[in-house]
């Protein structure tokens, strides 16, 4: 997602949402696609906020979330708060507990896995439709994108690395010539958890390859192999992730032989 504006820390030992600094609340992330939609509701704004707060890890899994806390936050009533913790509670983000509240969800194997299949469906799909159509300024972004990644995660910059890495692969997205199917692709992707996969350390060297050779194959304008890169980069990360939430080796469920 997008940089943000400056701002404050935003969770507090016990990982409640405290209040910001006045005129700091961030604008929302903007979307791959060209859009005629009206303007973000307050609603959206919230939800919004919300999911890259927990992308980037400022939220942890299990922090309970404070209506009347966000309200202040967003300068707005209870009620557009609401909307927003009901409609991320539908998504899966936030789950509601009685008597408890609401909290951020825990990374969950078999939901994860999930998000990952549909992912390998369409993600490689819409890479190699972008092949045919990215300009030579395209592909030196890329590059300057995939460099910034890299020096994010040798100075241990999460949000840095999680902004580039969503602009780089969004690029892509963002040039398949099928506005619905990149945005399918933007959903799927606020459900993946990115804050657990960004403190796998071991696959940052790894990362950084797989980027290379996407970027290498749409410097060639090869759509075949930019599809593959992307097919290897997706399942070697979610191996990885299914290896952490699991505590054991995990064998690629894209395989239609493994359950």
């Amino acid at each position: 997602m997008p940089p943000q504006s400056r701002r404050t820390k935003t969770t507090t030992a016990d990982g409640v949402v405290p209040e910001r600094v006045a005129g700091t609340v961030p604008k929302p992330a903007k979307s791959a696609t060209k859009s005629t939609a009206k303007a973000p509701t307050k609603r959206d704004r919230i939800a919004t906020e919300l999911r890259r707060m927990i992308s980037e890890g400022e939220l942890p899994r299990g922090s309970r979330i404070q209506q009347d806390v966000l309200a202040a936050m967003f300068d707005t009533s209870i009620t557009p708060v609401r909307e927003a913790l009901r409609l991320l509670e539908a998504e899966g983000v936030l789950v509601g507990e009685p008597h408890k509240g609401v909290r951020v969800a825990d990374a969950d194997y078999e939901q994860v896995k999930t998000v990952y299949l549909l992912r390998r469906l369409v993600e490689p799909y819409a890479m190699q439709r972008a092949a045919r159509r990215l300009s030579p300024l395209d592909i030196d972004l890329a590059e300057r994108l995939v460099t910034d990644m890299e020096q994010a995660a040798e100075e241990g910059d999460r949000a840095r690395l999680n902004a580039s890495n969503y602009q780089f692969h969004f690029l892509f997205y963002a040039k398949c010539g099928n506005e619905g199917l990149a945005a399918e692709i933007e959903q799927l992707w606020q459900k993946f958890p990115w804050d657990v996969l960004q403190v796998l350390h071991d696959r940052a060297d790894e990362t950084s390859n797989e980027h290379r050779s996407m970027l290498a194959a749409a410097r060639l304008g090869d759509g075949d192999a930019l599809a593959k890169a992307t097919e290897w980069h997706l399942s070697r990360s979610f191996l990885a992730l299914g290896r952490h939430l699991t505590g054991r080796p995990v064998a690629d469920p894209f395989d239609v032989d493994n359950d």
